[in-house]
């Protein structure tokens, strides 16, 4: 079992950068790939990025690629999203899952979320 709790969202205006954070609780949280996805009001959750168990490979939704970098810290049991030159078109709630075995891939391929964390770019 894995607690996931996203931090670092915010109101931000275009241009602007945001870092989220996302903590894992256990012991196994190395051993999980990684992923960000966000979810704007009357549209379905969608895919941001994503990172293997051991940090080495990435990969991004083509919306935020260039700008957003996703990395990990395994020996504080952490993901973040660093997010920068943010648009309004980024508002969303963003919310970190992980996935036992596999890498990537849509929302339901993913076993453990956090609670979600609102990040509001203004124009």
């Amino acid at each position: 079992q894995v607690q996931l709790v996203e931090s670092g969202g915010g109101l931000v205006q275009a241009g602007g950068s945001l870092r989220l954070s996302c903590a894992a609780s256990g012991r196994t949280f190395s051993t999980y790939a990684m992923g960000w996805f966000r979810q704007a009001p009357g549209k379905e959750r969608e895919f941001v990025a994503a990172i293997s168990w051991s940090g080495v490979t990435t990969y991004y939704a083509d919306s935020v690629k260039g700008r957003f970098t996703i990395s990990r810290d395994n020996a504080k049991n952490t993901v973040y999203l660093q997010m920068n030159t943010l648009k309004p078109e980024d508002t969303a709630v963003y919310y970190c899952a992980a996935r036992v075995g596999g890498y990537g891939g849509p929302p339901y391929e993913y076993d453990y979320w956090g609670q979600g964390t609102q990040v509001t770019v203004s124009s």
